[in-house]
C-alpha cells in the first residue's frame, strides 16, 4: 500500500499513463466517444473509472463517460452504496435492475461455476442499456492479469490460444467492448484501491467460488511472479507479439505453400 501522497501520485501517473498506452495502441477511446464504464463495486471496477476521469480530464479531445451497474439482486446488496458514491464524485450514472441472481442460482447445479451463464446474461443487459444511453462503446474492467490468466485457462482447458482482447467487436457487430486496463497489474490495482479506500460490494456468485480453475491459474502466475517477476509481463507481451510462421496453425499461416526457393546455396558452390 503506498505510504504517503508522493508514493500515491508516482502510482497513479503509472497507471494512468498505461491506460493511455493502451487506449492509443487500440484505439480505445477516441473522441466524440460515449462510454459506458460498467461498475460492480469492485476493485477494478472503480479503478477503471477513476482513471478514465483523469484520462478525460486531460485529454486533448472530448468523450463522455456514464457509470453502469446491474444490481442483480444479491442477497444483501447494500443498494444505496453505488448511488452515493456516484453522487459524491459528481459522475453521470445509471443502475440497472435485473433478477439475474435467481436465474444463475436455478439453472446451475450447487457447487458448479455460475461466472459463465451469469457473464452472458449480465453482457445482454448491458449490451441493451448501451443502446438506451447511446453509448457507442462499453468499458470493462479487466486487467493484464485477467488476460494472462484467460490465455492459460483456454490452453489448458480448451485447447486453444485466445484471451480477452482490449478490444472487441461483438457477434452482431452492434456493440465494441473495450479493456482500458490491459496493460495495468492488478498489484497495481490493489494498491490503488486500497490507497483511494472505495467502498468495495463483494460478489456472492463469481466472487464467492474459491474452487475456480481461474483460481488455481492465478495462484500459479503469482508463484511465478516471485520466482521472476518479470515473467507475467513478457507473457503479456508476447500476446501482442506473434509470429504466425513459428506457431503451427494453417489457418493463420500457408505451411502447404512454403515451398524452398531455391537449391541450397552449398551445391551452388559444388557445382562451380
Amino acid at each position: 500500500m503506498p505510504t504517503d501522497q508522493h508514493t500515491f501520485t508516482q502510482l497513479e501517473n503509472k497507471l494512468r499513463r498505461q491506460m493511455a498506452k493502451a487506449s492509443g495502441e487500440y484505439g480505445l477511446i477516441e473522441t466524440g466517444d460515449r462510454i459506458m464504464v460498467c461498475l460492480s463495486g469492485g476493485k477494478d471496477s472503480y479503478t477503471m473509472l477513476s482513471l478514465m476521469r483523469l484520462i478525460q480530464k486531460k485529454a486533448p479531445f472530448d468523450f463522455d463517460l456514464v457509470a453502469v451497474n446491474l444490481d442483480q439482486k444479491q442477497p444483501g446488496f447494500p443498494e444505496h452504496i453505488l448511488p452515493e458514491y456516484l453522487t459524491q464524485v459528481g459522475v453521470e450514472y445509471k443502475i440497472i435492475e435485473e433478477d439475474t441472481y435467481s436465474i444463475v442460482k436455478e439453472i446451475i447445479p450447487e457447487g458448479k461455476t455460475t461466472c459463465g451463464l451469469c457473464s452472458r446474461l449480465r453482457r445482454a443487459i448491458l449490451y441493451r442499456v448501451a443502446d438506451e444511453l447511446g453509448c457507442n462503446k462499453l468499458a470493462l474492467g479487466h486487467h493484464q492479469d485477467d488476460m494472462v490468466e484467460t490465455l492459460f485457462l483456454n490452453m489448458f482447458f480448451g485447447a486453444k490460444l485466445k484471451t480477452m482482447p482490449p478490444k472487441l467487436l461483438s457477434d452482431d457487430g452492434q456493440h465494441v467492448v473495450i479493456r482500458p486496463m490491459a496493460f495495468i497489474r492488478e498489484k497495481d490495482i490493489i494498491q490503488y484501491a486500497e490507497h483511494q479506500d472505495y467502498p468495495i460490494i463483494p460478489c456472492n456468485l463469481c466472487g464467492s467460488q474459491e474452487n475456480l480453475q481461474r483460481q488455481a491459474i492465478k495462484h500459479m502466475l503469482n508463484d511465478w511472479d516471485h520466482i521472476q517477476p518479470s515473467r507475467v509481463d513478457n507473457i503479456a507481451k508476447a500476446m501482442s507479439n506473434i509470429i504466425p510462421s513459428h506457431m503451427s496453425d494453417p489457418e493463420l499461416f500457408d505451411f502447404k505453400g512454403l515451398k524452398q526457393l531455391g537449391p541450397p546455396s552449398i551445391f551452388k558452390q559444388i557445382s562451380k
